[in-house]
């Protein structure tokens, strides 16, 4: 098993598999993560790799009952890690790096069992009622995700309100999330799923999906996306309240992850309908100076700021 926090080639290598598969694949995420110091970025990496191997099989093209059969092979590899039953030598360079940046941060892998929870709602085509039905999905595939990442950046000492550092985190990952399911609502309608909560589509007249670039026939479309981003917009303002208890690099690496995703909702904001002709997104060259100005710019009072405008 790995042993100590010490790493090895062996671990390196299997370190630099999950980069190459987070720089490949991340997006948003890596522009965040490039941040941090090299232990972090690492872990963070091996944390990725692992949670995007969770959410290929529920977005791939295996029949139901297969994803179900994949999604349990892979808790039991979760079960081994946390078991400290993972070699430097297996064949599983995600499972090598996970292990050793587990035994070096106080990472919570039981939140990587709340995200296969998660994938498995998708497996069943679960669809939502209210918010507070949808709030338990993204807790399992974001706020797991917003957990986690606390795990590895750690809270700074003495800082005020850092027993509810987990419940900010948490709350971050419902943002990104709820951002996401704007952003990919034709998509996801393409592939026959529907996330956002039926009272509210109701509420605007948009119960009828979508599946077309434009929206159904007497929709206040505007209107839904409207109150789904004043929505999304609470949640970041409560989830930023985190940053002024982490260190200085690791609260660049949040305010960039979380800027990126603002300034998408922003975007989705002013442009309600550009969601249905396509998935809206941010040129790198914007993500990359949102990323700089996470590791220059951050800072305690600015967060603050910026909190304050979010709950105005």
């Amino acid at each position: 098993m790995i042993g100590t926090p010490h790493a090895s080639a062996p671990v390196l290598a299997a370190y630099s598999y999950c980069e190459a598969v987070t720089g490949q694949q991340a997006g948003n995420f890596s522009y965040g993560i490039r941040l941090l110091p090299t232990a972090k970025r690492r872990a963070m990496s091996a944390l990725y790799a692992f949670s995007r191997r969770v959410d290929d099989i529920g977005d791939g093209p295996l029949d139901d009952e297969s994803k179900r059969l994949r999604l349990e092979e892979t808790r039991a590899v979760l079960g081994r890690i946390r078991d400290g039953d993972v070699e430097e030598d297996d064949t599983d360079p995600v499972a090598v790096a996970l292990a050793h940046a587990a035994r070096r941060f106080p990472i919570p892998l039981g939140a990587l069992d709340e995200l296969i929870d998660g994938v498995q709602m998708d497996v069943r085509g679960e669809t939502y009622e209210t918010w507070d039905d949808l709030a338990v999905y993204c807790r399992c595939v974001a706020g797991s995700i917003g957990r986690l990442s606390l795990g590895v950046f750690g809270t700074v000492p003495g800082a005020r309100d850092a027993e509810r550092a987990s419940e900010y985190a948490n709350t971050l990952g419902l943002a990104l999330q709820l951002t996401n399911i704007l952003r990919d609502v034709r998509e996801d309608a393409a592939n026959g799923r529907t996330y956002l909560p039926s009272e509210d589509l109701a509420k605007f007249g948009c119960s009828a999906g979508f599946g077309s670039a434009v929206p159904p026939e007497g929709a206040d479309f505007t209107g839904l996306v409207a109150f789904e981003v004043r929505r999304a917009r609470a949640l970041f303002a409560e989830g930023m309240r985190l940053l002024p208890m982490l260190d200085r690099r690791s609260g660049a690496c949040v305010a960039a992850m979380s800027g990126i995703y603002r300034r998408l909702l922003d975007r989705i904001a002013e442009t309600p309908q550009a969601v249905l002709r396509g998935r809206v997104s941010l040129p790198g060259r914007e993500k990359a100076l949102v990323a700089v100005r996470g590791l220059s710019g951050y800072d305690a009072r600015s967060v603050h700021r910026q909190t304050a405008r979010g709950r105005a």
